[in-house]
């Protein structure tokens, strides 16, 4: 089933994408007590270079896949977690407990009680599960002791009201159309941040004692990470490079994501252009003379969605068919909008880049046997979501909040 994703950003309601594939296998590699092969070249100050290239894969219906290693922190204990989503619009990793073999350890407060997470979703879904530390692996580089979300784990207390309410789950292979996990690399280092962490916490975390889960405040360490701050180096943000593709689609693409900004050779910004982003991930964006102050750049989201029809336009996809929420014009129509935000830089100074993008007929895309599209549109009312399509023919640098790099202090964006 194709199903839109118009996600805002993450923070306080820890927002993400859907869509994932596979299976998980089992592999046994160096991590937590050993070490991992250096194969960069370059890099700054006296720490060796490492591995900062991930691969990454388009497929299903524009869903940007990747694999993660996890591990039992300070063991040898570790699986291939195959096909989870990469997505700029969360933060922190989250994986199917259908999908885990390892023996891992749920996460408990200091009266020993479990703690869960919950995430909910655009389309009124959630996913809701326990806390456990592991160890993450991608490409050389390697988070240690990490707070991962196990999506609906078995043995633990069932959903609260104050997660599921008016909602459906999210929380199988069936649910998520295939999906193993989301791995959240947005601009944030935590999924919830400060708001977790005070006194009157939004329905986030929640403590589980005999009575039933209740919402509870978390210290920053304990919440969701974005396990590239996480690095011991190329930490202050990451880019993605995917190939440009033609408005017809592809049958895959593969491209890089890569670890760190201006740390190494092969992460220099160049010419790109960067915009700081608000406290919540958002800039704005000027379309048709109107500004929408409440716009994001999102991986995980399988399309641009922005606006509606009468404000865009574009005639909608029927409501009863695959392409529901999605556009669908009767022949491809092109669009000119100016992103603006200020300079991360420090000066104050506002930058702005114009974007022109084109939306085609999404039934005829979606049942064309490609599953690459640079031009699937849908409806997000009020904003703009430049979902993966933006990301072809284009490098995206993503700078993690209080992380330093050439371009500023995060969080911002560059392309």
């Amino acid at each position: 089933m194709t199903e839109c994703i118009a996600v805002p950003r993450v923070l306080l309601y820890a927002l993400a994408a859907v869509l994932l594939m596979a299976l998980a296998a089992c592999d046994v590699i160096s991590i937590g007590g050993g070490t991992s092969v250096s194969t960069g070249t370059g890099g700054t100050g006296s720490t060796p270079a490492v591995g900062n290239v991930q691969p990454v894969t388009v497929a299903g219906d524009d869903a940007l896949y990747t694999s993660v290693i996890i591990c039992v922190p300070g063991t040898f204990t570790c699986q291939t977690i195959e096909n989870v989503l990469v997505d700029t619009g969360s933060t922190g990793l989250r994986i199917l407990a259908s999908q885990l073999t390892l023996p891992l350890t749920y996460s408990t407060d200091s009266n020993n009680n479990l703690i869960g997470n919950c995430i909910q979703f655009a389309r009124s879904t959630y996913q809701w599960g326990p806390i456990a530390n592991v160890s993450i692996q991608l490409a050389g580089e390697i988070a240690s002791s990490v707070p991962m979300q196990i999506v609906g784990a078995a043995n633990f207390p069932a959903v609260p009201t104050g997660c599921s309410a008016g909602g459906r789950p999210a929380q199988s292979v069936e649910d998520l159309a295939g999906a193993n996990g989301i791995l959240g690399v947005g601009l944030f280092e935590q999924d919830c941040g400060a708001a977790c962490a005070s006194t009157a916490p939004p329905a986030v975390y929640f403590t589980c004692p005999a009575t039933g889960c209740v919402p509870t405040s978390i210290a920053l360490t304990s919440q969701l990470q974005n396990p590239v701050w996480m690095f011991p180096q190329d930490n202050n943000g990451l880019a993605i490079v995917l190939p440009a593709i033609g408005a017809a689609g592809a049958v895959s693409v593969t491209g890089n994501m890569i670890f760190g900004i201006g740390t190494e050779t092969n992460n220099a910004l160049g010419t790109v252009t960067p915009l700081a982003a608000t406290s919540v991930g958002d800039f704005t964006t000027t379309f048709n003379g109107t500004a929408y102050t409440a716009s994001f750049i999102d991986s995980g989201s399988n399309g641009y969605f922005f606006l509606d029809a009468p404000t865009t336009g574009l005639a909608a996809c029927a409501s009863n068919g695959i392409a529901v929420g999605f556009y669908c014009p009767s022949s491809p129509v092109h669009f000119a909008a100016i992103n603006t935000g200020l300079n991360p830089n420090g000066s104050g100074l506002p930058v702005s880049t114009n974007v022109a993008f084109s939306i085609g007929n999404a039934l005829t895309l979606l049942t064309s046997g490609e599953t690459a599209f640079n031009n699937l549109g849908g409806v997000n009312s009020g904003a703009f979501d430049w979902g993966l399509p933006f990301f072809f023919g284009r490098t995206v640098f993503i700078g993690i909040e209080g992380q330093i790099s050439p371009a500023g202090t995060g969080p911002y964006w560059a392309y």
